[in-house]
């Protein structure tokens, strides 16, 4: 007998925290104010069997076997409205008026003889409760039919639910069928069945089933679930302890380590909240970047296939209008007056420029969509270099600057692609020009060890180290470029300096300080190394 009082003692505590569990996550909500009066019959219905079964007199056990009634009344009621809620049917009012009216008549005869009749020695107990007239009405309508109703409810809307709501469905109906079938098996003895109403101790999974269900997928975060329900398990643990404590230093010492426990029990609790909180923080942001690098990304690869698009549509007329200027120049449609063919020149030069820059944009494109490719042969560098700056020196001649050139003799050949390395020499060639106002520009060659070494030096603007440091970066020039030249797209450097990459070579830029000119080489190996495959 004490065995069966203790399981109400267990069935009321943990009714008591889980109740208090929900309705401090969010007492707001409406199915969380429903689930707390549920717990409120449960409880009710738990200390009453608990006191009805530790009572020593036969009026004690009749009063709290009639109180044990009202829980048992509000629970169905309670349960159905709930349920309702859980699987957004609120609206059905009407229904949930009349099971709550139904409920309050069987309330009201709560305490009369037409619902409990008596108390009578069954089995091993010596107060079992005898059933009067309208407890078999109560027991069929009320308990039997609510519970079935709201069973058919979850099961009908578990067949289509999402995932997540299934399982919410599946912990609410198998505490469902836990709780309310050990609570059934109190009521053999009600009848004169001679069967222990063992199925008692499962009454505690109706509270922990329902509130897991609560905490778990209504809240989100099994983790906290999880902690809480650990703690609670503890502190039903404790209490329990505590109250069967029995003498009175034990009963001290055990309420003791209860509230000790409450209050280590709630440091936890919060510390894992908060610990949850800043993950799911983090997990946001991290989404949130998420969506903006793919969006950069497409943004970046949209601006890749236009300037693509622009670049190849600009290419052919500007080669076109490069044709027939050369054509004009050379004499094919006559002779030219001197002013005619000075005009001409500043003409040629911005066609020049017009065509490198759409090439570094090419250049560019092919790069970040991975499509440049490169065809290795031995080059006569000397001989291209010899060729650039003959092309070019119609530019310096017009600044009135002095291009040094004297093209060495010997060389080996270079292990490079003729195409890309032309333009990396022109680049530097056509920038130490545009950016310097007067003085000169050096042009050099020479062989140090493996490797070609191409230089070019002027006297210009020069650099400061924070100019030096964004060289090689797109989209960067320099102050002193900008100022004498606006037209550059700041792409050059770093197309060569990709190139460079690609040549297993290496390529710098330095300047002693702002005008004092700039220093700009590139190094590649030779054919010979290239070949001995030494290079990397």
């Amino acid at each position: 007998m004490e065995l069966f009082a203790i399981s109400g003692l267990i069935n009321g505590i943990a009714s008591l925290s889980f109740g208090f569990l929900v309705i401090y996550k969010n007492w707001r909500d409406t199915i969380n104010r429903v689930f707390f009066l549920l717990m409120i019959g449960m409880i009710v219905w738990s200390f009453g069997y608990w006191q009805w079964l530790s009572s020593a007199g036969h009026d004690s056990a009749l009063f709290w076997t009639r109180i044990l009634s009202v829980g048992s009344t509000l629970i169905p009621a309670f349960y159905l409205h709930w349920v309702l809620l859980l699987l957004g049917r609120p609206k059905i009012k009407r229904l949930l008026v009349f099971v709550y009216f139904l409920a309050g008549l069987f309330l009201m005869f709560s305490f009369s003889d037409l619902f409990v009749k008596d108390v009578a020695p069954r089995l091993s107990f010596p107060f079992w409760p005898q059933p009067g007239l309208l407890y078999h009405i109560y027991l069929a309508v009320v308990y039997v039919s609510l519970v079935t109703y709201s069973l058919y409810l979850l099961l009908g809307t578990y067949k289509t639910a999402a995932a997540d709501k299934r399982g919410q469905i599946f912990y609410v109906v198998l505490g469902s069928v836990m709780g309310f079938g050990g609570g059934l098996t109190n009521f053999f003895l009600w009848y004169g069945i001679p069967i222990q109403p063992f199925g008692n101790f499962f009454v505690a999974s109706f509270p922990v089933f329902f509130g897991y269900a609560m905490l778990k997928h209504r809240l989100f975060n099994s983790k906290v679930a999880a902690t809480e329900l650990l703690v609670f398990t503890i502190w039903i643990f404790l209490l329990i302890r505590a109250a069967t404590a029995q003498t009175l230093t034990e009963r001290v010492v055990d309420y003791g380590i209860f509230v000790l426990t409450v209050f280590v029990g709630v440091f936890l609790v919060k510390s894992v909240i908060k610990e949850i909180e800043q993950r799911e923080k983090l997990q946001a942001l991290t989404s949130e970047l998420e969506k903006a690098n793919a969006e950069l990304k497409r943004v970046d690869a949209a601006k890749s296939e236009f300037v693509s698009i622009v670049s190849h549509q600009l290419r052919t007329p500007l080669t076109a209008v490069k044709g027939y200027i050369s054509m004009l120049r050379e004499g094919s449609y006559g002779v030219m007056a001197p002013t005619q063919r000075d005009t001409l020149e500043k003409v040629y030069q911005s066609s020049e420029n017009l065509i490198h820059l759409v090439e570094d944009l090419l250049n560019l494109s092919r790069i970040e969509e991975g499509r440049i490719t490169y065809n290795f042969k031995p080059v006569d560098l000397a001989q291209m270099t010899d060729e650039v700056v003959h092309d070019l020196k119609t530019l310096a001649d017009l600044k009135k600057l002095k291009l040094v050139w004297i093209k060495p003799q010997a060389l080996p050949a270079a292990w490079a692609d003729p195409d890309k390395i032309r333009q990396v020499l022109i680049n530097f060639i056509d920038n130490a020009i545009k950016y310097t106002e007067a003085g000169s520009v050096s042009v050099d060659l020479r062989l140090e060890g493996d490797h070609l070494v191409f230089r070019v030096s002027d006297t210009g603007v020069g650099m400061d180290a924070e100019e030096q440091a964004g060289l090689f970066k797109k989209f960067v020039r320099g102050e002193g470029g900008r100022t004498l030249y606006t037209g550059g797209t700041g792409l050059g450097l770093y197309v060569a300096s990709i190139i460079a990459e690609a040549h297993h070579g290496q390529i710098s830029g330095y300047s002693e300080c702002k005008g004092k000119g700039s220093v700009f080489t590139i190094k590649i190996p030779t054919e010979e190394l290239a070949r001995g495959g030494d290079i990397s």
